[in-house]
């Protein structure tokens, strides 16, 4: 059963240069349990695509569906009650932490705004999260720049968990951490989805955490789908120009060997509509025709789509 459905999804920003494609009519089905990877360059909208589907930012056009409603312009309630089914874990586990706040504080205040729980319910319940996360009684009245990174997102997950959701967005959980850090955090991360039966949407520009702990893997590339299918099948048969282009940027542990690389041309499709009398329009001429043609995810094996489209000029 599918817990989310995304219907060609779009938001579209305000710039100088007129509308930014951020996400650009962006489909697929999420099933409960399950973990979906979004991977993409930086800038491509994988950020964005997460923060629309929570609604922490006001979606273009498309429809968001989660279990079956539609949320896509849920109000008040109807949105305070989706969020505690839908929660997020940030990038950066400082930033996105209250320094004036200590670890207890920090996860002790969704349960006191979901006004559910009593006083003694929710310090039992701040503990018993604490320990699940690993965090140890004597951190509870730390606060953030004492800490560790990877002590800072185990808060960040407590406070994700706290209201005990259903879908959780993981917004590059692992990148700001030492390799030894994100080996245990994706751990956990794996423990907690077994034993709370959670579903991700993992994003992250590191394929090789994404391979880890994906069962499917969605490709973006300026802010559209380009590629979508199990995770093991994408790295053993990738068929869109850009994918193919994506992997062969993977390091390989070896000094003697070499991969050969693919290169990009450029964008020949633009993110951007330029105005009237634009000076950036001449820069790309295809800007205008491209955007306008969304990329469309033809099934082209057994749950393995591929995009077809203009993007393929860009490949040497």
């Amino acid at each position: 059963m599918a817990i989310l459905e995304i219907q060609h999804l779009k938001k579209y920003f305000e710039t100088p240069r007129g509308l930014l494609h951020a996400v650009d009519d962006v489909s697929f089905r999420l099933e409960a349990g399950k973990t979906l990877g979004v991977v993409g360059e930086s800038g491509c909208g994988k950020s964005t695509l997460g923060r629309t589907i929570l609604q922490l930012i006001d979606s273009t056009d498309g429809k968001i569906l989660f279990e079956g409603n539609d949320i896509t312009h849920a109000k008040g309630k109807t949105l305070r009650e989706a969020r505690e089914n839908m929660q997020i874990i940030f990038q950066d586990p400082f930033s996105s932490l209250d320094p004036r706040m200590t670890v207890s504080e920090t996860i002790r205040e969704p349960l006191k705004l979901s006004k559910r729980y009593t006083k003694e319910e929710v310090e039992s319940r701040t503990e018993r999260l604490m320990e699940t996360v690993g965090l140890a009684e004597r951190l509870r009245n730390s606060y953030p720049h004492e800490l560790d990174g990877g002590r800072r997102q185990r808060i960040g997950i407590a406070r994700a968990l706290a209201l005990n959701p259903k879908l959780i967005v993981c917004d590059e959980p692992v990148s700001a951490l030492d390799v030894s850090i994100q080996a245990q955090i994706l751990n956990l991360m794996q423990d907690l989805q077994e034993e709370r039966k959670l579903t991700y949407i993992f994003i992250t520009h590191d394929l090789s955490v994404v391979r880890y702990i994906s069962d499917e893997i969605c490709v973006m590339y300026l802010g559209q789908v380009v590629e979508k299918s199990p995770a093991k099948e994408l790295f053993v048969r990738p068929m869109h120009p850009y994918t193919k282009a994506l992997l062969s940027a993977i390091p390989i542990p070896d000094i003697t060997a070499k991969r050969e690389r693919i290169l990009l041309k450029g964008e020949v499709t633009s993110p951007v509509d330029p105005k009237p009398g634009c000076r950036f329009a001449a820069r790309c001429p295809h800007a205008v025709e491209a955007c306008h043609q969304p990329q469309v995810l033809a099934e082209v094996e057994n749950q393995h789509f591929v995009a077809c489209g203009r993007v393929h000029e860009m490949l040497e």
